[in-house]
C-alpha cells in the first residue's frame, strides 16, 4: 500500500489504487483531443527477439490515446530493418521507425559530425536524441514519453499513469518521472539506484555541504528509472548525455530549464523487472561497472557546474565518506528485504559496493585530467540554428526508408 509522504522537492504522486486503468485510458482520450502524445522506443534489434518487447507491443495495440510511436532502431541490418517494420506492424497508432544503423541516417549523422554536432558514441544516449529530433520534426506532439523495451512486467497502465500528469491540463507539470519498487523473483534489484546513487547523494552532501541540485535529486523515490514523460516544448532546449549518465543528465536538465513545482514523480507499478546487466568487474566498460563511472562523471560534472570544486583529495574524502554510508545501507536493505520475505546476497551487495568505491576514483580522475570534455549532445535548438534543413531532412529520410528499403 503506498503512503502519502511528500519529500518537499518535487511532487510525488501515489498510487493508492482508487482510479481503475480504463477510468484512467477514459480521462487520457479526452485529454489528447488537445494534447497529443508521442511513445518513443529506444530499442536494439536484439530486443525484437526477446520475449519482454512482443508483450510490450502487443499491449501498446490498445493504447487508444497514444498518437504516435516512435522506434529508434539500433544494430539492426536492412533485412533486420525490414522485419522489424513487419514486428511493429500490428500497432494501429502512427509509427515511425528511426533505422539508426541505414545509409540514409548515417548519412546525416556525417553531416552533424562535419560540424562537430554529432553525438560521439552510439547508445541509448545517442538514439533517444534522434527519437526526439524527430518527434520535433514531426510537428504532431504536445508530450513525448519514453520508455524502455525489455520490461518484463510491463502493462499498459504503466504508460497510462506516466503520461497523466503533463497530459492533464489542470496540472502544472512539465516533466513527470516514472519510479516502482524494483523487486522480482524474491529478491530486492535495483543495485545500482540502492548501492551506488542513494549512498554516493548522501555523501556528496556530506563532503560539499548542502546543496539545492543534492536535495532535488533525492527528492527522486528512483532517480534512475528510464520512464518519463514530457511536454515536447521543453525538448528543444535538453542537452541529453551520450554515455549512460542519461538518466541522471535528463534530471539535471530538468532542475536547469524548470521550476521544481512543474516537476513530479508518479509511482507506475507495483512489480517492475526487465533485464539486468552484469556488474563486470573485469571490465570497465561494460555492465554495471560502466554505468557506475558514467553516472558518477554525470554527478561531479553537475555540481562542477553550479560551483563546486573539486580536486583528487576530497574526491579521496568522498570515496571513503560513500564506502562507509554504503555499507551501513546494505544491512538496511538486508533487514528490509528480509522483514518482507525477501532475498539479498550481503556478499555480492558488498562486493558491488567496493567495485563502485573504485570507480568513483575512476570518474574522480577521468573528470579532473579531462577538463575540455564535453559529454553533452547539443540541444535541438542548436542544431536547427546550425542547419535549419536539419529536421526536414530528417523526417524525409525516415519516410524514405519506410517506402524504398
Amino acid at each position: 500500500m503506498a503512503d502519502f509522504h511528500q519529500g518537499g522537492t518535487v511532487a510525488t504522486l501515489h498510487n493508492f489504487s482508487r482510479m481503475k486503468q480504463n477510468d484512467l485510458e477514459a480521462r487520457l482520450r479526452t485529454y489528447t483531443e488537445t494534447r497529443k502524445i508521442t511513445l518513443i522506443l529506444p530499442s536494439l534489434y536484439s530486443e525484437l527477439e526477446a520475449p519482454a518487447l512482443d508483450h510490450i507491443v502487443n499491449e501498446l495495440a490498445g493504447a487508444d490515446y497514444i498518437n504516435h510511436v516512435i522506434i529508434g532502431l539500433d544494430r539492426a541490418s536492412e533485412d533486420q530493418y525490414r522485419h522489424a517494420r513487419d514486428y511493429f506492424s500490428r500497432l494501429p497508432q502512427r509509427h515511425d521507425i528511426l533505422w539508426n544503423d541505414g545509409p540514409r541516417l548515417r548519412q546525416i549523422h556525417e553531416s552533424l559530425a562535419a560540424q562537430d554536432l554529432a553525438p560521439e558514441e552510439p547508445g541509448k544516449g545517442r538514439n533517444v536524441w534522434y527519437c526526439m529530433g524527430y518527434a520535433l520534426a514531426s510537428r504532431n506532439s504536445d508530450v513525448i514519453a519514453l520508455h524502455d523495451c525489455d520490461i518484463v512486467t510491463y502493462t499498459r497502465e504503466m504508460l497510462a499513469r506516466l503520461v497523466y500528469p503533463v497530459t492533464n491540463p489542470n496540472f502544472r507539470y512539465h516533466f513527470c518521472k516514472g519510479y516502482y519498487p524494483r523487486i522480482a523473483d524474491g529478491k530486492l534489484n535495483g543495485r545500482v539506484c540502492r548501492l551506488l546513487v542513494t549512498p554516493l547523494l548522501l555523501a556528496f552532501q556530506k563532503t560539499c555541504g548542502q546543496h539545492d541540485y543534492l536535495d532535488y535529486l533525492q527528492g527522486f523515490r528512483y532517480p534512475l528509472a528510464g520512464e518519463f514523460a514530457m511536454r515536447t516544448n521543453i525538448v528543444p532546449d535538453m542537452r541529453i548525455p551520450s554515455d549512460w549518465g542519461l538518466e541522471i543528465g535528463v534530471l539535471s536538465e530538468v532542475w536547469r530549464n524548470l521550476s521544481n513545482r512543474a516537476v513530479c514523480q508518479v509511482d507506475i507499478s507495483d512489480a517492475y523487472d526487465h533485464k539486468h546487466q552484469s556488474l563486470s568487474r573485469e571490465d570497465a566498460s561494460r555492465g554495471l561497472s560502466r554505468m557506475s563511472i558514467d553516472i558518477t562523471k554525470a554527478l561531479f560534472r553537475k555540481l562542477a557546474t553550479d560551483g563546486v570544486t573539486f580536486s583528487m583529495s576530497n574526491i579521496r574524502t568522498l570515496k571513503a565518506t560513500y564506502f562507509r554510508i554504503a555499507l551501513d545501507l546494505v544491512e538496511m536493505y538486508q533487514n528490509d528485504a528480509r522483514m518482507n520475505g525477501l532475498e539479498t546476497d550481503r556478499h555480492k551487495e558488498e562486493e558491488a559496493v567496493e567495485l563502485f568505491a573504485a570507480n568513483i576514483m575512476v570518474a574522480g580522475q577521468t573528470f579532473l585530467e579531462n577538463p575540455m570534455e564535453t559529454p553533452f549532445i547539443p540541444n535541438w535548438s542548436r542544431i536547427q540554428s546550425a542547419n535549419p534543413d536539419l529536421l526536414r531532412h530528417l523526417f524525409e529520410a525516415v519516410k524514405q526508408d519506410s517506402e524504398s528499403v
